[in-house]
């Protein structure tokens, strides 16, 4: 058989995020899928169909894997296999390249599947690159195509994506309408696919971002219904985060720290330290945003920056650290050492997201508000009212403008305590 096969099943696997115990699961040991991904071992008839239905695949196109790898063939798992080289070692740029070589060759073969998933990584790798509308583009091409329109599973991952990079413009309109029909085509699928938690993911998220915590929550519980006693630990871990970051975000302490510390147990950076690093600056986050401060939230800031040095990531996630440092600053009361980094993070809040660099400046404005120097938080107060309202996060447009009136309030009495001191 050869290893065109090992390496096909390789790439779907990775491409649903699953490790090989997780592929594998009660019935095959993570060393027997590493003897198939390898060509050592050649898979029966049966264990094609079980890992079809895993990895929601016909069986034909795993059995069409076998089939003598021809010369364009060869081209394409060679590019394929630089792609995923690439990807492991975190260079997103030479990833999305040999991705999009492997795509044209595929292509050029004939090979729509392989073509859509080679695709597919190019946009995965451009949205690590924090490349936003370059990712939008390479999906909507994927969607001019029938593939999506014939596969439900596709169309949820092509729209997943959408949400995502929309997300990462800062366009939340955009995000949770892409969410919302990547939700509506996963009903297709099975109970407790791993595509339907992404799609039920990114629309939490999006609406999240956006304010709108209670519709957040009720899909967070849709979310949990899709879990069972069989799911994959990582799958939920990764729940449990999400609804924790909703349940914080919606002021209910108790119910955030229950699933955080759930998925704090679940997730390991033995399987997945860029997950784990993620997990733990979310965690973070969310912590700060409601006000708690205390020995936890600084451990998750400290394991995020630690497992950031070693996994490396874009500018947009140092960035994104690096502000999660400056909002524990300013909450433990050092406000000066606060100012100072937000002032670092301010003058490359172009990298951010566009709901992000309107977070950076709104803390700057309160920094400085409480370091006493008013005028110059009203700039950034400001600004952070344009960024929010641009994102269309109407409930952070309002926090801005409250902080602008109080500033404006304090001025007034100034001024008439003044007048009435001189008259």
């Amino acid at each position: 058989m050869g290893n065109g096969f090992g390496e096909k099943l390789r790439a779907e696997r990775l491409e649903r995020g699953l490790t090989q115990a997780e592929l594998g699961r009660d019935l095959y040991s993570p060393s027997y899928i590493s003897l198939l991904e390898t060509g050592r071992r050649e898979p029966t008839a049966d264990v094609i169909e079980e890992l079809a239905h895993r990895l929601e695949l016909a069986p034909k196109a795993l059995e069409a894997w076998s089939q003598p790898v021809s010369a364009s063939d060869a081209e394409y798992v060679l590019a394929g296999l630089y792609a995923r080289q690439a990807w492991d070692l975190r260079d997103y740029a030479v990833a999305a390249a040999h991705a999009a070589t492997a795509a044209k060759i595929a292509l050029e073969a004939r090979n729509t599947s392989a073509w859509w998933n080679m695709t597919y990584m190019q946009a995965e790798c451009l949205i690590k690159l924090a490349l936003w509308q370059e990712c939008k583009d390479v999906i909507q091409h994927l969607l001019a195509h029938p593939m999506a329109a014939e596969s439900a599973g596709l169309g949820v991952r092509a729209r997943q994506m959408l949400a995502a990079a929309s997300q990462g413009q800062g366009q939340l309109t955009a995000a949770v309408e892409y969410a919302q029909e990547a939700v509506r085509l996963g009903a297709a699928l099975p109970r407790g696919s791993t595509m339907i938690i992404g799609a039920l993911r990114a629309l939490i998220g999006a609406l999240a971002e956006s304010g709108r915590l209670d519709e957040a929550w009720e899909y967070c519980q849709a979310m949990n219904e899709q879990m069972d006693d069989h799911s994959m630990p990582q799958l939920a871990g990764e729940v449990a985060w999400v609804i924790g970051n909703v349940a914080f975000m919606r002021h209910d302490y108790p119910e955030g720290v229950t699933h955080h510390e759930r998925a704090a147990r679940l997730l390991s950076p033995a399987n997945d330290i860029d997950l784990w690093a993620r997990f733990n600056k979310a965690s973070a986050a969310v912590r700060l945003s409601s006000g708690i401060v205390e020995p936890e939230t600084l451990s998750s800031i400290e394991r995020a920056e630690l497992a950031l040095s070693i996994v490396g990531g874009n500018r947009a996630d140092e960035l994104e650290v690096a502000f999660i440092r400056a909002r524990w600053l300013y909450l433990t009361g050092d406000v000066m050492a606060a100012v100072q980094k937000l002032h670092e993070i301010h003058a490359e809040r172009e990298v951010l997201a566009r709901h992000t660099a309107g977070e950076v400046s709104l803390l700057l404005g309160k920094a400085l508000k409480a370091a006493g120097e008013s005028l110059e938080a009203l700039v950034y107060l400001e600004e952070a009212q344009q960024e929010f309202s641009s994102a269309g996060a109407s409930d952070r447009v309002q926090q801005a403008m409250d902080a602008v009136l109080e500033i404006r309030l304090a001025q007034r009495r100034a001024a008439a305590a003044d007048a009435a001191a001189g008259a």
